[in-house]
């Protein structure tokens, strides 16, 4: 097959590339229309009963996660002065464009005793904030103990602001602009008071997180970019090389971005990592490609000949290694999580994208390029590298009890790290501690416990079903066991709202802030209007028929290790105080919707890992036709993965989104090394009579540099993702360099050494011969 595509492209190289630079222009105009990602994209498949129950939540009572917050700590807030400048700055945040409503202290609805109309008419606690003084103004707001925990907190002197912005204005750039200009208006009243500002809320992280995706991309590229050019020419002292190549890997990057134009994705944080993961990938081609033509070249001075030689072994090697990349990130096209499955579709295209426009392009290039000189083939003849080769030779010919030893006791080791791993992730899990968000997320955890949602509905069987007397009862039984979770902020319920219009009913007196008694609930009740009209707030505790009432908390990122715990709790006291209808509660939120997300994310990924070692060794299986070949190659690629699995027990790394899919994108790479090396040492058996000893050699000698090489490429190339501000794009780079510098010392040295022991090879069969020859590497032949 590779005979004619090989003749195929050197006689149509000009209308190839051509048709490549057509393509390239119209990707190119795509990928200047690739836009950011600012929904919330969830990590529960669509088809998820937890999903299921929380989107017919947000039907009932619309979504809640479009507040942003604003906090400030100030022992002097009721001063006049301060006061009127957080009115003021509540009045220009007000006329932002995409802002639908401020609410804070100085919005403060207090209720008063109407006795002759036997109602309750709510109104502005600080309607006249010149006509009281700072001590009255204080002494009222802290007297209603209703918003104690909502919007102060007392003990501290720290007070909330409440925005909530235009939800469709949400998903779209605008985000970005309101953001900024809510931050540019609260900057003058820090200039103005002295105080520092803290924001938060989920339209705020996504905006912030948004930004920093698309910062990062060109960033990535860029480093990239630089640091195999940097490694390209150290290894072949070669402008040519290098420009070639990188020619390659950056049409590669604007295929990439257009391919997410055609498919209507958005660039989210897995997808902003294909550029640069491509430019990693795609070096390695060009070095396998370029390493060979150079061999040709010193071996009989032929250019075309040379190239045919580069297509035709080269690159049906250098295919079943892409295939096998590409099938580590297929893998998760299968599963039910959508960002995973864009993630996993465009890198898959664009791995054998990248294959194709190498195999035309590095030929056409070459073609049209003058014939290498003897300065430009001297890397091949480094003593460094040819030393470095032959101890590998010595080692497994002579050290293989040690070899095997070493290796037993590493994975030893690395089988105990790995049962330190553990699943846990958080909300704001990939954001650096040290970011103004993640300061800003430990400000509102310390004063207000958090500002992540958690809701309990509970379904009380019939319209209006909000009134039964019991239905309080159970709400408030419910609330003050779970007071007992520091993780857990003040409620915002209708036991809460029964507990205020109590404290009304008698005056405003503080010590009457409690549920109503049975003979009290009819008459205090019966004052409380069905909207107070000033805030939709209110109007958030029950759905429009009465029937679904709500229990709203505010939670901590604890983890998804201790939310789970905390949700099982919760869930224990639910049963309890319901008993018979504890089935119709349920919790709900982003919180919710994150945490098990989370482990439905680990588990998945999991799958996609045995996915992937089930797809490769296909491939595998389909090169060699030898059961005893995949188990080899297979089996040497697991031991980097164990043992990047207890570097990241041992080190504390846990299992995430952003750490799970390491093992499939490395095991993909890392198994190139093994194929590489497995069809020259196949080819080696048919040519010296099935002398493993001599074909074990000539593999090693021949493929050997040029795994090395290789391997700096993509140990250098990961290593840049380590410069990330996100947790988890620098884990991605830090565990795959580390497992890939495993595999090259597995299947440089280990795997020789295992071959040598134990293979028995038979004569092959007509087609599995002509299949070896064809897909041999064929790295230096003496042909």
């Amino acid at each position: 097959m590779f005979h004619k595509l090989a003749r195929f492209i050197l006689k149509r190289r000009f209308i190839l590339v051509s048709i490549i630079l057509i393509f390239t222009l119209f990707m190119g105009w795509k990928a200047t229309k690739v836009q950011l990602s600012y929904k919330p994209i969830p990590l529960v498949p669509k088809t998820d009963s937890i999903y299921i129950q929380n989107e017919r939540m947000t039907k009932l009572f619309g979504k809640g996660e479009n507040i942003m917050v604003i906090g400030v700590t100030d022992s002097a807030f009721f001063n006049r002065e301060r006061v009127l400048l957080w009115e003021d700055l509540a009045n220009k945040i007000k006329q932002v464009d995409g802002v639908e409503n401020v609410f804070s202290v100085i919005d403060i609805i207090t209720l008063e005793k109407d006795t002759v109309a036997r109602k309750f008419v709510a109104k502005k606690l600080l309607d006249n904030l010149y006509a009281i003084s700072s001590d009255s103004l204080s002494k009222q707001v802290k007297n209603l103990t209703f918003y104690k925990g909502l919007l102060y907190n007392a003990e501290t002197s720290t007070y909330l602001m409440l925005i909530t912005l235009n939800r469709e204005m949400m998903t779209r750039v605008d985000r970005i602009k309101i953001i900024n200009q809510v931050k540019d208006v609260a900057q003058t009243y820090e200039v103005k008071t002295g105080n520092t500002l803290h924001y938060s809320g989920l339209p705020y992280i996504r905006a912030v997180v948004a930004e920093m995706i698309k910062y990062e991309m060109f960033l990535f590229v860029g480093l990239a970019a630089l640091v195999t050019a940097i490694i390209l020419l150290i290894l072949f002292r070669s402008f040519r090389v290098l420009l070639i190549s990188l020619v390659v890997v950056i049409t590669a990057v604007i295929w990439s971005l257009g391919s997410l134009t055609l498919f209507g994705y958005h660039l989210t944080l897995l997808t902003a990592v294909v550029p640069p993961l491509l430019i990693v990938i795609g070096i390695p081609n060009c070095i396998y490609l370029i390493n060979k033509y150079h061999h040709e070249i010193a071996h009989h001075r032929h250019k075309i000949k040379a190239l045919y030689r580069v297509i035709y072994r080269i690159g049906s090697a250098t295919f079943l290694t892409n295939l096998t990349t590409a099938l580590g990130f297929v893998t998760f096209v299968f599963t039910k999580t959508q960002i995973l499955r864009e993630f996993g579709l465009i890198a898959f295209i664009n791995v054998l994208g990248i294959f194709l426009i190498s195999l035309i392009v590095i030929p056409f290039f070459f073609s049209i390029s003058p014939t290498p000189k003897a300065r430009h083939l001297s890397h091949l003849n480094r003593n460094t590298f040819k030393q470095a080769v032959s101890r590998i030779v010595l080692t497994t010919y002579y050290r293989r009890k040690w070899v095997f030893a070493i290796t037993v006791f590493v994975l030893i080791i690395g089988i105990a790290g790995a049962s330190l791993l553990k699943a846990n992730g958080y909300m704001v899990d990939d954001v650096p501690h040290n970011h103004p968000v993640q300061r800003d997320l430990k400000f509102f955890e310390k004063h207000f416990t958090g500002v992540m949602p958690l809701e309990i509905v509970y379904n009380t069987g019939k319209p209006n079903g909000y009134q039964n007397y019991s239905v309080y009862q159970k709400v408030d039984k419910l609330q003050e066991k779970l007071s007992n979770y520091p993780e857990l902020s003040k409620p915002f319920s209708i036991a809460e709202m029964a507990k205020f219009a109590r404290q009304a009913y008698y005056n405003g007196n503080e010590s009457q802030y409690r549920l109503p008694g049975p003979f009290e609930r009819a008459f205090i009740m019966s004052y409380i209007p069905r909207s107070i009209g000033v805030s939709d707030v209110y109007a958030r505790m029950t759905d429009s028929t009465g029937q679904y009432v709500r229990i709203m908390y505010n939670v901590a990122d604890i983890g998804s290790e201790k939310m789970s715990v905390l949700f099982d709790s919760i869930n224990s006291d639910i049963k309890q105080v319901f008993e018979r209808e504890s089935e119709n509660v349920n919790i709900a939120g982003a919180s919710v919707i994150t945490t098990y997300g989370i482990k439905y994310l680990v588990h998945s990924l999991s799958s996609s890992l045995f996915l992937a070692v089930i797809l490769i060794a296909l491939a595998i299986a389909w090169l060699f036709r030898k059961f005893r070949m995949v188990l080899f190659a297979i089996g040497i690629n697991l031991i980097p993965l164990i043992l990047t699995a207890a570097t990241m027990g041992l080190m504390g790394i846990n299992l995430k989104p952003s750490t799970v899919i390491v093992f499939s994108i490395a095991l993909g790479i890392a198994v190139d090394n093994s194929i590489h090396f497995l069809t020259k040492y196949r080819q080696e058996l048919y040519l010296t009579k099935f002398n493993i000893k001599e074909s074990i050699f000539h593999a090693i000698r021949e493929t050997g540099i040029s795994m090395i090489y290789t391997s700096i490429v993509l140990l250098f190339g990961f290593s840049v993702f380590i410069a990330s501000r996100f947790g988890g794009t620098k884990a991605l780079g830090l565990l795959v360099a580390i497992t890939l510098l495993y595999a090259v010392i597995t299947n440089l040295f280990v795997l020789p050494s295992v071959l040598r022991q134990f293979d028995k090879p038979k004569p092959l069969k007509p087609e599995e011969e002509e299949l070896v020859m064809e897909m041999s590497s064929g790295f230096d032949d003496e042909e």
